[in-house]
């Protein structure tokens, strides 16, 4: 019976609850992730190279160009993201019309890349309907897509789809916030910035980190919006790392993508410590 009992307590133990997505993340992700680390070192039909494709993806103009375009553009979209929703999700609480208008934003993550890209070409092109407006006060027509401008249409199509999702990261955390607490600092004479300042801006923290971790990787993923407007090689100021990944894809260079893969994985870990500490160090 001892080793009924001693059975019965291994399956009822915590580590069985996640032996499943244990052996998920290994097969799927730490073993595949490691066989990219294996492959950045290798050349097919070279063998080892030690360093040589990470020191030839920074030789590499291309690259380099992508890295400071994609950093540029976390640097400017996170921030603004997160500023905004944080604005739209403040107006929008205790609002009887919140469901309503949280649904309406969410709208962008139901309609398809190809009708969003579209959109924006009717919208950007030189003779679509910001230029014809434009026209109509004697202002030189904007190449939005061909240009320095294409960068912002880019900020602007990433902060649209991202915008409604984002909020309802926040009012899901302004759901925990208790009304009580909220109810008595007003009868304390609190007014509505004291409240915010004070009370819900702080008990936010935690989805704070979540959402900007979130937001972070999913400045990753405007790759298709970009591709389908421009092509496998856009203008310089939209050029990023998902269009050189494409393109060294497409000549089979494994040993390049790999290295950068390495690289952008360290970032991702450092970025999310750096997160990590700065919040623990608020608390």
């Amino acid at each position: 019976m001892k080793w009924v009992r001693k059975w019965n307590c291994i399956l009822q133990s915590k580590w069985m609850f996640m032996l499943p997505s244990l052996l998920g993340t290994l097969v799927f992700v730490a073993l595949p992730f490691m066989e990219v680390l294996r492959r950045s070192f290798f050349e097919a039909g070279r063998g080892f190279l030690g360093f040589f494709n990470y020191r030839t993806i920074w030789e590499n103009e291309a690259y380099r160009l992508a890295a400071k375009n994609t950093c540029r553009f976390v640097g400017v979209c996170i921030p603004l993201l997160l500023f905004i929703s944080l604005l739209l999700s403040l107006a929008l609480y205790n609002s009887r019309w919140m469901n309503l208008i949280k649904s309406a934003f969410l709208m962008p993550l139901a309609v398809p890349t190809a009708v969003v890209v579209f959109v924006w070409k009717i919208i950007f092109l030189k003779e679509g309907l910001i230029n014809n407006a434009l026209s109509a006060f004697s202002v030189k027509p904007i190449d939005w897509l061909g240009g320095e401008a294409a960068f912002y249409v880019l900020v602007i199509s990433y902060i649209w789809k991202n915008l409604g999702y984002t909020m309802v990261l926040w009012l899901a955390g302004m759901a925990g916030i208790s009304k009580e607490m909220l109810e008595a600092a007003k009868v304390d004479g609190s007014n509505l910035w004291q409240s915010i300042r004070y009370m819900v801006l702080p008990s936010l923290k935690p989805v704070f980190y979540t959402i900007t971790i979130l937001s972070f990787l999913n400045s990753f993923k405007v790759f298709r919006e970009a591709y389908l407007v421009a092509g496998a090689y856009p203008p310089k100021s939209m050029y990023l790392l998902q269009h050189l990944f494409n393109n060294w894809f497409v000549n089979l260079e494994l040993g390049k993508i790999s290295a950068a893969g390495v690289e952008i994985s360290m970032v991702f870990v450092v970025v999310t410590l750096l997160l990590q500490h700065l919040w623990n160090k608020t608390e």
